[in-house]
């Protein structure tokens, strides 16, 4: 399904950490050390790549969502554009504390942030001072920030698709008391084990991300494709089986 070990090569996957600050979890997945540098095993990470891949297509087969999670600079836009093109919920800006545990609560902040949008078309807005008004619209534009990634999500997502399982521990944190399962890119620095479906890779650069990114938005894309069309299938086979009744039902009346 996924990227050669050529082209994973070429967009510098392999690049790890300073063997210095190396976790020494990531030992089965590390080929070797070069100039101080951990080098990852682009093999392990292409079977890594393809379980991810099967696994994460299986949950869009099923119409449930993938929220992506990179708050990084190098990943934040690659992050936003590639879950805009799945229309899956992404929050690249900042995780704020208990947006899964505290589900409830952040579903509220959302509909305050659509409450105010509201105001500004229902003519709300014009019967307020200026001062309001402004305060109105910094209170919107501070939470579209935050939660504007996660507007659509009505309940808890399937699954995390993360960036750097150490800078979002919070959220892995999160995910892992409420048993969702966790697909992240993991580097030489990281603790894979916080991961359900690791990959690994360097998660620095950008050509990096963007490769391992687009491959598993790519899974999702896929899964998305069939889901569509074994409903596109499944309404043929009805229509199908509603005219040979119908037929029947016309011969019967016929005799």
């Amino acid at each position: 399904m996924g990227a050669t070990t050529e082209q994973l090569l070429e967009a510098g996957v392999h690049f790890g950490h300073l063997t210095s600050k190396w976790n020494p979890k990531m030992a089965p997945y590390i080929f070797m050390e070069q100039n101080g540098i951990h080098i990852i095993d682009l093999n392990k990470t292409s079977s890594k790549l393809d379980e991810a891949q099967n696994a994460i297509a299986n949950i869009a087969r099923t119409g449930r969502k993938v929220m992506f999670v990179a708050t990084k600079k190098q990943a934040k836009e690659i992050i936003e554009e590639n879950a805009k093109k799945v229309n899956m919920p992404f929050v690249s800006q900042r995780w704020l504390g208990g947006m899964l545990t505290n589900f409830a609560t952040v579903r509220k902040s959302i509909k305050k942030m659509q409450a105010i949008e509201k105001m500004k078309t229902d003519g709300t807005f014009d019967n307020m001072n200026k001062k309001e008004r402004l305060m109105k619209t910094r209170e919107q534009e501070k939470l579209i920030r935050v939660l504007g990634g996660i507007e659509e999500l009505n309940r808890l997502p399937a699954a995390l698709f993360v960036v750097d399982v150490k800078r979002e521990h919070i959220a892995v944190k999160e995910a892992q008391k409420l048993n969702i399962p966790i697909f992240a890119i993991v580097d030489t620095n990281s603790d894979p084990t916080k991961a359900d479906y690791p990959i690994p890779g360097n998660d620095d650069s950008a050509k990096s991300l963007h490769i391992l990114i687009t491959e598993v938005t790519n899974a999702i894309a896929q899964g998305l494709q069939e889901r569509a069309q074994a409903k596109e299938q499944a309404k043929k086979d009805k229509e199908e089986t509603e005219e040979v009744i119908a037929d029947g039902t016309k011969t019967e009346a016929e005799a």
